[in-house]
């Protein structure tokens, strides 16, 4: 003998066994990629106006008599914190426009937007177009491609007449230089968009829209 049960006798207050009701969360995407743009777009702004800003310091300082290597030195450390200062203000506007989420979002968020910085200064670098970024990003490739161009005539390891085995070394450390500074500049310019992304992240309040 076969029994089935009657509809709604397992619905709550219907007199059988009540059901548990699971509440429904709505998935969102933790990515905001509207603000990541808008953050992609103050960093390379900021970087252009601040690479200007130190151009024009760095040229007046030299044609008022200072000294070469003293302007370069100014130059590389401006160049470094123009970095710092776009990234930063990057992820900050990147964070603020994406409205309240967890820290967790925003390092992410603002890691994405260190990265997409990062292939656009690549991109606008290889179209002549060169911010603060840019210079960290040239830093590196000027020297691996003076290496090469002078290791080019290089035949199976034997050195050529025209560049001495001291030459080639030098060449060698201004490659691993480069790439030690661009791989530092990398680093810092990610932490400075993640801690920008951290300092605009917006908790939600209740009973008010932040």
């Amino acid at each position: 003998m076969g029994y089935t049960d009657r509809p709604g006798y397992d619905q709550p207050g219907y007199g059988g066994a009540p059901t548990a009701v699971s509440q429904v969360v709505e998935y969102h995407d933790r990515v905001r990629w509207g603000p990541i743009l808008g953050g992609l777009v103050t960093s390379l702004s900021l970087q252009l106006v601040l690479s200007a800003l130190g151009a024009a310091v760095g040229l007046s300082t030299l044609s008022g008599g200072a000294q070469a290597g003293d302007v370069g030195i100014g130059v590389g450390i401006w160049t470094v914190l123009s970095v710092l200062i776009a990234l930063f203000l990057g992820g900050y506007a990147t964070a603020r426009a994406c409205g309240p989420m967890s820290r967790a979002s925003a390092l992410i968020n603002g890691a994405i937007l260190w990265s997409t910085v990062l292939v656009a200064s690549a991109w606008l670098l290889a179209s002549g177009v060169s911010g603060a970024f840019g210079v960290l990003a040239s830093a590196a490739g000027d020297a691996a491609g003076g290496a090469l161009g002078q290791g080019a005539n290089l035949p199976s390891g034997v050195p050529s007449p025209n560049i001495s085995p001291g030459q080639v070394t030098q060449a060698a450390g201004n490659v691993a230089r480069g790439n030690w500074w661009f791989a530092l500049g990398s680093l810092l310019s990610l932490l400075a968009a993640i801690a920008g992304a951290t300092a605009g992240t917006r908790k939600a309040r209740n009973g008010a829209s932040s």
